[in-house]
């Protein structure tokens, strides 16, 4: 059985990017989670420890976002994948990063990417 905990439109600002002035800068991104784990004992236990504390892995998100430069959004949502599997009760995950200020010079509300990553 696989249950699904979604986090959606968490805002951060983060250095990601190649170009001069995304290295000088800090720049704002939208992430959306989704952790797929089996949730029928929290279900049934209303128990913390039967799931993963969402509020603690936002913070988790939230400090790569703080702590490490990336050159791209592909490694920025492949961090936070990782990070997120090391918790013992995910299976698998699927992360996009946007980027919420494109440097293009054409009309583009964001750009990003998603990876789906399983534990092996």
């Amino acid at each position: 059985m696989t249950d699904t905990i979604e986090l959606r439109g968490l805002r951060v600002l983060a250095f990601c990017g190649i170009l001069p002035e995304e290295v000088e800068r800090r720049q704002p991104f939208e992430i959306d989670v989704d952790v797929d784990l089996d949730l029928s004992a929290a279900g049934v236990s209303d128990d913390l420890s039967n799931t993963i504390d969402y509020g603690g892995l936002v913070a988790q998100i939230q400090a790569l976002a703080d702590d490490v430069r990336y050159g791209l959004l592909e490694r920025f949502a492949s961090e936070i994948a990782a990070e997120v599997l090391s918790h013992d009760n995910a299976t698998a995950t699927r992360v996009t990063v946007r980027k919420l200020r494109p440097p293009v010079p054409q009309d583009l509300a964001s750009s990003g990417v998603t990876v789906r990553r399983e534990r092996s």
